[in-house]
Parts: C-alpha cells; structure tokens; sequence
C-alpha cells in the first residue's frame, strides 16, 4: 500500500517479512512523504543483510568526559594520579583542531600539529605526557569499539631524565639542614627507596621492628601504590629502624608521618620543605624529592643486588626498569665468576660425598 493522508500529514503502510509496518511522516508534502517511506524500507532491507547504519564516531572532546569517569572509577583512591590524567586532558583539549576531531580521524598529521603547537611553550617531557595520556584515550576507544585501529604515537627524543644521586657527603649536608618531618621522609626514602606517597601512608601497623620467622632484619609492609607490584615487604635496615623506634615513642597517631590533626602529611607538603631545602643548600634543580629514592635503588644496584631484587624491592612493574640502576664492573663480574666457581665446587664435593656414602663394601 502506498502513502495515504491522515488529516493533514501523510502515513505510510507496507508489509516486509509478514508483517505490517505503519508510520506517520509528519509531513503533508507527498513527495517527501514517499521519500520517507522509502527510507525505512531501506533501513529494513539494510538489516536483513546485516548491513548497520554507520555508526556516529565521538570527538576527543565528547570521549574525554568518558575518559575522565573511567579514571575516576580505575584510580579511585588515588587522587594526584586522577588530577595527573585531567590535566593533560586539558591540555590536549586546548588545542581546537584536536578537540573538535572525531576519533577515527586523529592521525599522524594531526598529532605533528599538536607537538607544533606545544614545542616552543613546553620541554619534551610535558609533550611525551601529553601525547602518552592521547595514547591512553584512544586506546581505551578502541577497546570500547569506538574505533577500528588506533595510530602509532611515537614519544619525542631528547626527553631528559633526572637521576640526580646524592653523594654520602650531600646526604649528610642535607640530613643535618632537613626540618621534620623531611628529616625522617628522607631517612626512610634513603634506606628503603619507598615513593613518597608510600611513605606518607604508611600506618604504625604496617611496621614491623623485630625480625620475625627467621629472618634478621625488621621490615615495612606498603599495602598499595602505583601499580599492583607496588604491594610488596620492604626490610629495615638499622639506620630506618633507629629512625622509626624514635618517631613511634612520641607518635599519637596511626600513621607514622602524622601532621597535627593527625592525618599523614602532604606530599606537596614535603616538595615544598625540600625545594626550600635545595635552596639553601644550593643543590642543583635536578635534585628533585625523588632523587632520595633513585640515590638508594642506585646505590643498591652497586652493592651488587640484581635486577628481580630491585624490581621486588622497588615495587617497579617491570624488571625493564630495574635494569637502569645494574652498572656491572670489572671487579664485579669476578666476584660473580669466583662465587659462580665456588658454587660449581661445592656442588661437586657434594655429590661426590653422595656417591660415596652409596658405595657399600663387598661381601667376602
């Protein structure tokens, strides 16, 4: 049955697979009215072959509010990492051409333009962030299905790195000046290579002075952090543990670094002593909070522990990174040649002892 008229608006009214479909057009100009039935005869058909309509691609802009909750649920409890991702959202919503674009259309080109844009206000590090969080986006895009294929973005060279390491000599400069509670932070950090935010949470009943289940050292439980390894037991060595006892004797807190009501301190709060601190001690720019961390995993990659230790101890998510802190020696590979030969040795005189108590005498 063709269109008909309904008081003043065209209906159309037609059978597809047995059964009948009537719609109103809304419209009372019979030419569109025709052209509107024909329409959804085609959505039909399209259907029938599985043929969808495409479906609307979301702007970065309209994806980021979805980008954002995401974090929020993914990152909950970990409010500097949320206002870390927020941030460069914004700054690559800044940016109107890749605001404005739909997913599936931000390309290589596109991206050069945003590094273009960035380049003279910002260093590499801030645009490697920036392009990392864009990274991040559409990938979270495609696993949703927003997107087929997600672009190759490639991290800017010439990025500088801080690993800036306190000598024994500036460390003890700098204890002797550090107020409190940076004094105690730092101590911690250099004896444990513990994040500051790790530090800062930690609760007296995550401490454990006295060595248990055979072990010689106390040691330190963090419960969380910035990765799943970051869960980890950390020993104590003399210095933390000294450090630790006479914190707990005036403490009327739970948490170890307790400001004055009692909640653990900020850690813009200590970045703020320490930069004060670097100051007046005149310590090079580099010499950032988390130098104190990079100096212990540096110092200990020198006493010689590998890199599944310190992966294990530094709670770091790949062994990839621990390796930055492995500088093998000379002297150092000996060492390793005269314990791998005395292992050798020992294992022989061993089984040669084994053999030996098997043997039983001849029976005459």
């Amino acid at each position: 049955m063709a269109i008909y008229k309904r008081g003043r608006v065209y209906w159309y009214q037609f059978v597809f697979n047995n059964k009948r479909v009537q719609c109103s057009t809304k419209q009372g100009n019979p030419r569109v009215a025709r052209q509107i039935e024909a329409a959804h005869k085609t959505r039909l058909a399209k259907g029938e072959v599985g043929i969808a309509e495409p479906k609307k691609v979301l702007t970065l802009r309209e994806f980021g509010l979805r980008f954002q909750a995401e974090i929020k649920v993914h990152c909950a409890g970990k409010p500097r990492t949320i206002a870390f991702w927020d941030q460069k959202l914004t700054r690559l919503l800044e940016f109107a051409p890749l605001a404005s674009s739909p997913l599936d259309k931000i390309n290589k080109a596109l991206i050069a333009r945003y590094i273009e844009s960035r380049h003279s206000k910002v260093a590499v590090a801030t645009i490697n962030r920036e392009l990392a969080t864009l990274r991040r986006i559409l990938y979270l895009a495609h696993d949703w299905n927003e997107i087929a294929a997600v672009p190759r973005i490639k991290m800017l060279k010439g990025e500088r790195s801080r690993d800036f390491v306190l000598s024994h000599q500036q460390e003890k400069t700098y204890l002797e000046a550090a107020p409190q509670p940076l004094k105690d932070v730092a101590t911690l950090l250099l004896e444990t290579g513990l994040r500051l935010g790790e530090a800062l949470a930690l609760k007296w009943t995550d401490i454990e002075l006295d060595a248990a289940n055979g072990k010689k050292l106390g040691y330190l439980f963090v419960k969380e952090g910035k990765s799943k390894n970051a869960r980890r037991h950390v020993s104590l060595t003399s210095r933390a543990q000294e450090m630790l006892v006479n914190r707990s004797l005036e403490s009327k807190s739970e948490y170890v670094f307790a400001n004055y009501a009692g909640k653990p301190y900020l850690v813009t709060s200590l970045d703020h002593l320490h930069k004060k601190l670097r100051g007046d001690l005149q310590l090079p720019n580099d010499c950032v909070i988390h130098s104190l961390r990079h100096t212990f995993l540096t110092r200990f990659g020198e006493a010689g522990a590998d890199a599944f230790t310190i992966k294990k101890v530094a709670g770091h998510s790949s062994v990839t990174i621990s390796e930055r802190y492995i500088h093998p020696t000379p002297e150092g590979q000996e060492r390793a040649f005269e314990r791998f030969a005395n292992l050798n040795q020992e294992a022989v005189k061993k089984a040669e002892k084994d053999a030996e108590s098997l043997q039983f005498p001849l029976q005459s």
